[in-house]
């Protein structure tokens, strides 16, 4: 490799990280209106579907299909809104009971197994961490419900100015869009339906605090992996130590709802979502923890299915779609299309 050729990829290296250093930053500076705009599209796209079916069977004009699908949205999304608000206070009123099962389990765990820096009695994992999480949730919640306003203006001027023209089928942005929308029903859909399993099937068992852990199960649900996990380990705490749960109660609550996040996530989402989420797992977690540090909980909740719908789009644009290759792990792709031709 000639001096020249090493000094180019040394510049384009450099450009890339101060490119990437700068648009970090306005991400962060602008996340009170980018993080409206994100729902916003998300709802959008997942909205759109309703429009155009009403368009397209039933003849209605294109604003009475985005008014009935806008009374629609504001029927469920107020309806989650309200779940979701009712959840995380219920579970902010009830922190300290929580927390106390916490620190009987952990008590009970470093009798039987002693851990190096966990102390058998006192409080090892520490209300104000409990207490600093429960808050910042109840606080991005009602960020979120504050910006309600601003999201449905965005959503209102996206879904007005979202017309097909014909034709764009055999086009290739319509066909990006199409995909990003069945993913994106697809997930809510799937979300929503692994959230009613759990929270029901805890409920059916007499778990308490079972709404809160159907919401979460529900939220969690748009981390994949990791998610799914943590939605499965919260109810441990209570079903473990509560004095009113059953031994066969209590394996069944951590049995059953594993059973169902395993079935969703293992059978029935990878053959309703196709490729859609095809991201290597270490790319997950790295975007977890960047969109997490610019974004907050909301950014960790979007992060899977903003790097998805950007996946999809750089498998439709061919300078991109080495890029598509990395985020899903596919590097033998790259070094195919890399290695000289003779």
């Amino acid at each position: 490799m000639d001096l020249a050729h090493y000094e180019q990829r040394l510049q384009t290296v450099c450009l890339l990280i101060l490119s990437s250093a700068a648009v970090a930053g306005a991400l962060y500076w602008l996340r009170p209106v980018l993080v409206p705009f994100v729902l916003a599209v998300f709802i959008v796209y997942g909205l759109l579907p309703l429009v155009e079916f009403q368009v397209a069977r039933l003849r209605l004009p294109r604003p009475l299909a985005v008014g009935s699908t806008l009374v629609v949205g504001i029927v469920l999304l107020g309806g989650l809104g309200m779940l979701v608000s009712t959840s995380v206070a219920q579970l902010q009123a009830n922190s300290h009971a929580y927390q106390a099962y916490l620190e009987t389990l952990a008590a009970r765990l470093s009798s039987v197994i002693p851990v190096a820096g966990l102390p058998a009695q006192g409080n090892p994992l520490g209300s104000a961490n409990v207490g600093n999480v429960l808050l910042s949730t109840a606080n991005a919640v009602v960020g979120l419900v504050s910006q309600g306003v601003l999201v449905l203006v965005i959503v209102v001027y996206l879904l007005l100015g979202g017309v097909r023209r014909p034709g764009d089928a055999a086009d290739t942005w319509a066909e990006i869009e199409t995909r990003i929308e069945h993913y994106v029903v697809t997930k809510a859909a799937i979300s929503l339906a692994t959230g009613a399993l759990v929270g029901t099937s805890l409920a059916l068992l007499g778990v308490e605090f079972a709404l809160v852990f159907g919401v979460l199960a529900f939220l969690l649900n748009f981390v994949p992996g990791v998610g799914s996990v943590i939605a499965t380990l919260l109810p441990l705490p209570v079903v473990v130590v509560s004095p009113d749960i059953s031994p066969l109660t209590a394996v069944l609550a951590i049995v059953v709802p594993g059973v169902i996040q395993f079935a969703i996530g293992n059978v029935v989402e990878p053959r309703l979502m196709g490729e859609a989420l095809d991201l290597h797992p270490l790319v997950i977690l790295l975007t977890l923890i960047v969109w997490g540090m610019l974004w907050g909980a909301v950014g960790m909740l979007l992060a899977t299915p903003m790097t998805a719908t950007l996946k999809i789009l750089f498998e439709k644009l061919d300078p991109m779609r080495p890029v598509a290759h990395v985020l899903a792990g596919r590097l033998d792709l790259i070094r195919e299309r890399a290695a000289p031709r003779g």
